[in-house]
Protein backbone atom coordinates (compact mmCIF):
# COMPACT_ATOMS: atom_id res chain seq x y z
CA UNK A 1 0.00 0.00 0.00
CA UNK A 2 1.21 3.15 -0.65
CA UNK A 3 1.74 5.87 1.63
CA UNK A 4 0.70 9.59 1.80
CA UNK A 5 1.23 12.39 4.51
CA UNK A 6 -1.55 14.55 5.05
CA UNK A 7 -2.28 17.23 7.74
CA UNK A 8 -6.02 17.64 9.70
CA UNK A 9 -6.82 20.44 10.98
CA UNK A 10 -9.02 19.72 14.34
CA UNK A 11 -10.03 22.15 16.25
CA UNK A 12 -7.78 24.32 14.44
CA UNK A 13 -4.79 22.63 15.49
CA UNK A 14 -2.53 20.79 12.58
CA UNK A 15 -2.11 16.95 12.98
CA UNK A 16 0.70 15.48 10.11
CA UNK A 17 -0.54 12.04 9.39
CA UNK A 18 1.71 9.40 7.58
CA UNK A 19 -1.43 6.90 6.26
CA UNK A 20 -2.28 4.39 3.47
CA UNK A 21 -3.70 6.31 0.20
CA UNK A 22 -6.40 4.75 0.09
CA UNK A 23 -7.81 5.24 3.66
CA UNK A 24 -7.67 9.41 2.93
CA UNK A 25 -11.18 9.64 2.31
CA UNK A 26 -12.16 8.62 6.05
CA UNK A 27 -9.74 10.48 7.70
CA UNK A 28 -11.21 13.52 6.10
CA UNK A 29 -14.84 12.40 6.72
CA UNK A 30 -13.57 12.17 10.34
CA UNK A 31 -11.80 15.29 10.74
CA UNK A 32 -15.42 16.73 9.54
CA UNK A 33 -17.06 14.85 11.68
CA UNK A 34 -15.10 15.75 14.68
CA UNK A 35 -15.13 19.76 13.56
CA UNK A 36 -18.60 19.67 13.27
CA UNK A 37 -19.26 18.03 16.99
CA UNK A 38 -16.85 20.50 18.08
CA UNK A 39 -18.54 23.70 16.72
CA UNK A 40 -21.92 22.43 18.27
CA UNK A 41 -20.82 21.71 21.28
CA UNK A 42 -18.65 25.00 21.81
CA UNK A 43 -21.93 27.05 21.20
CA UNK A 44 -22.97 25.71 24.78
CA UNK A 45 -20.67 28.11 26.26
CA UNK A 46 -19.47 26.68 29.81
CA UNK A 47 -18.23 29.12 31.92
CA UNK A 48 -13.77 28.16 32.45
CA UNK A 49 -13.51 25.85 29.54
CA UNK A 50 -11.44 26.13 26.87
CA UNK A 51 -11.16 24.08 23.64
CA UNK A 52 -9.59 20.86 25.40
CA UNK A 53 -12.58 20.63 27.36
CA UNK A 54 -15.03 20.29 24.05
CA UNK A 55 -12.40 18.45 22.64
CA UNK A 56 -12.83 15.96 25.68
CA UNK A 57 -16.44 16.07 25.34
CA UNK A 58 -15.95 15.33 21.86
CA UNK A 59 -13.98 12.51 22.36
CA UNK A 60 -16.06 11.16 25.27
CA UNK A 61 -19.05 11.11 22.15
CA UNK A 62 -17.26 9.38 19.88
CA UNK A 63 -15.85 6.50 22.77
CA UNK A 64 -19.74 6.32 23.35
CA UNK A 65 -21.31 5.38 20.03
CA UNK A 66 -18.25 3.16 19.57
CA UNK A 67 -18.95 1.09 22.91
CA UNK A 68 -22.75 0.88 22.01
CA UNK A 69 -21.52 -0.42 18.21
CA UNK A 70 -19.52 -3.06 19.75
CA UNK A 71 -22.15 -4.20 22.50
CA UNK A 72 -24.58 -4.22 19.81
CA UNK A 73 -22.64 -6.52 17.60
CA UNK A 74 -21.62 -8.52 20.57
CA UNK A 75 -25.59 -9.13 21.21
CA UNK A 76 -26.47 -9.79 17.52
CA UNK A 77 -23.69 -12.28 17.61
CA UNK A 78 -25.34 -13.68 20.57
CA UNK A 79 -28.49 -13.63 18.73
CA UNK A 80 -27.28 -15.09 15.76
CA UNK A 81 -25.84 -18.14 18.03
CA UNK A 82 -28.91 -18.87 19.72
CA UNK A 83 -30.92 -18.87 16.22
CA UNK A 84 -28.14 -21.19 14.52
CA UNK A 85 -28.45 -23.81 18.18
CA UNK A 86 -32.45 -23.51 17.53
CA UNK A 87 -32.26 -24.10 13.49
CA UNK A 88 -29.88 -27.09 14.23
CA UNK A 89 -32.67 -28.59 16.82
CA UNK A 90 -35.26 -27.86 14.37
CA UNK A 91 -33.27 -29.70 11.48
CA UNK A 92 -32.45 -32.55 13.83
CA UNK A 93 -36.37 -32.88 14.82
CA UNK A 94 -37.56 -32.64 11.39
CA UNK A 95 -35.13 -34.97 10.11
CA UNK A 96 -34.81 -37.55 12.31
CA UNK A 97 -36.65 -41.27 11.31
CA UNK A 98 -39.72 -41.90 12.40
CA UNK A 99 -40.38 -44.79 14.91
Amino acid sequence: MAKQAITLNIAGINIPLTIDSEKEEVYRLAEREVNGYFAKIKKDERSGWTDKHYLVVAALRFAIISVNQRRRRETDNDDLRQLEALSTEIDAYLNRPEN
